[in-house]
């Protein structure tokens, strides 16, 4: 079970947390256990792993960085900007076919992105975003991406990719489950064999002033009630 100091009263202590955007959901959540069990306040930075990524390595002031891809936090590693004994991997992410509930369309596998009723598809930027890497590797390995390529709409990060679905800006959006979970749409998994395993790490960062706060916060996750959290949005260990 996991255990650690509670604040007195009088303390006040916030953890700054840079967190990928398939984490919103269900960081806010484990945000709000924390606080409760520790009476210490999670303040989160969402965005693409690589743009908060590069916001670190420029000194941005983050206690811990929680990203959708492991060899991010191992990048900064090697350029010594985090405490490498805190290196771990957190969760493993899948990503989906995702459409409005009112959609027309019929998508329940990767090929029927080839439909020629289907005129634009999100997929998160690849050359930052984890999770639109997996999206073009699973297109590739289809057979797909060079044929559906003019159609694809890029989002900076996964949560502005879903957004431009839900918003109907395009038809079909490649996007994680975690995020998924928590709309009001439709989504088919896409199989994991199609891409590399999206695997999630976090670190807390080398020269933090809050370093305990950020040890604690990433035991937590990685502890019973923050693993409960991360499987019922979708993640898988």
């Amino acid at each position: 079970m996991f255990a650690c100091r509670p604040a007195s009263k009088t303390e006040v202590s916030e953890v700054q947390v840079a967190a990928a955007s398939d984490l919103s959901p269900a960081f806010e959540e484990i945000g709000k256990q924390f606080e409760a069990r520790t009476k210490t306040k999670v303040v989160y930075s969402f965005g693409s792993t690589g743009l908060l990524t590069r916001q670190i390595e420029n000194g941005a002031p983050v206690d811990l960085f929680a990203a959708a891809s492991v060899d991010f936090i191992d990048q900064l590693d090697q350029k010594g900007l985090i405490l490498s004994d805190t290196r771990s991997i957190y969760a493993r992410g899948r990503i989906v076919l995702w459409t409005r509930k009112d959609s027309p369309l019929k998508v329940e596998k990767l090929s029927d992105l080839a439909s020629p009723e289907i005129k634009r598809i999100a997929i998160a930027n690849p050359d930052h975003a984890p999770y639109g890497l997996a999206a073009r590797e699973a297109l590739e390995k289809s057979g797909l991406w060079e044929s559906i390529k003019p159609k694809t709409v890029l989002g900076d990060n996964i949560r502005q990719t879903l957004q431009y679905a839900e918003t109907g800006d395009v038809d079909v959006a490649i996007v994680a489950l975690s995020l998924s979970q928590a709309s009001d749409g439709r989504w088919v998994m896409i199989p994991a064999d199609l891409h590399k395993p999206i695997n999630q790490g976090l670190a807390v960062i080398k020269g933090t002033k809050n370093e305990q706060r950020a040890r604690e916060f990433a035991a937590f996750v990685n502890g019973p009630e923050g693993q409960a959290i991360l499987a019922k949005f979708g993640f898988e260990k």
